[in-house]
């Protein structure tokens, strides 16, 4: 005999041991208790909060959230974003973002930019690290499927390719200069947020350990999400590329960038 068939039979058993009377008693014990239930529901009122103990949750609540929102995006998170929608509001600068992406690539999310028409995008190696393929959104173009064609460890950078025409694209500048106090651009996504233009300027080159060629600091609020922005010159060229930040002895927390002619040197166009 199989187990479900010893099943049945034990569930057959039980309900033949029971005779009509024994039946009936059973359901008249189960009706009473239901009565019982809903005579006690009907004879319970309703409590209700007083109107100043609703206002008191209510101001928590929105004190809780409040200190949230602050734990989560400090003061400086908001000059930030204050100092983007200034920015935004410069025609130039909003030609350039619609050439700025946000690149997904798993749970991993940063930027990176368009430098041809036919859909090469320049982003970070660490940003697709293991992916042969990475999902792009263009701010007005949409979003495209990527192929991850070339990854420069060296230099931190990788080399994406979309299927499309006519894209919006970046000027990578040629042979630039890196003087200090010379005020940059850069645009990105960080911290979630989407096409977030700030300032810097030029600190100077710093050799990092492992790397064969210098890399440039500057004085900039660079976060998570910023890797991959491009670094924008007076011109409105590109420069460099965003990659990471750094504690530095004399300026404290930097923003670091790849010069652009790294890639240009490994990658000609």
């Amino acid at each position: 005999m199989h187990l479900n068939d010893k099943k049945d039979r034990a569930d057959s058993d039980l309900f033949e041991s029971i005779n009509d009377e024994e039946m009936q008693e059973l359901v008249r014990l189960a009706q009473e208790e239901s009565m019982q239930k809903e005579a006690f529901e009907e004879e319970s009122p309703v409590r209700r909060f007083p109107k100043w103990m609703f206002w008191i949750i209510s101001v928590v609540f929105l004190f809780s959230t409040f200190s949230f929102v602050i734990q989560s995006y400090s003061i400086p998170t908001f000059e930030f974003l204050s100092a983007s929608a200034r920015l935004s509001a410069d025609p130039e600068i909003q030609i350039v973002k619609k050439a700025v992406v946000t690149v997904a690539a798993g749970d991993s999310k940063g930027t990176g930019f368009s430098i041809a028409s036919d859909g090469r995008i320049l982003t970070n190696a660490h940003v697709v690290e293991g992916h042969e393929q990475v999902t792009v959104d263009f701010p007005d173009n949409g979003i495209f499927l990527a192929d991850v064609e070339a990854v420069y460890e060296q230099s931190d950078l990788a080399l994406l390719k979309v299927k499309g025409d006519g894209l919006p694209y970046l000027e990578l500048a040629d042979d630039p200069e890196f003087i200090e106090g010379d005020p940059v651009i850069f645009i990105g996504n960080p911290l979630r947020f989407h096409g977030i233009a700030n300032k810097g300027a030029i600190l100077g080159p710093t050799q990092l350990s492992g790397w064969d060629d210098e890399v440039i600091m500057m004085n900039a609020p660079v976060y998570r999400g910023n890797s991959g922005s491009p670094v924008i010159d007076h011109d409105g060229q590109v420069i460099g590329v965003v990659f990471a930040v750094m504690e530095h002895e004399v300026y404290g927390k930097v923003g670091l960038f790849v010069p652009i002619g790294l890639f240009q040197d490994t990658a000609p166009l």
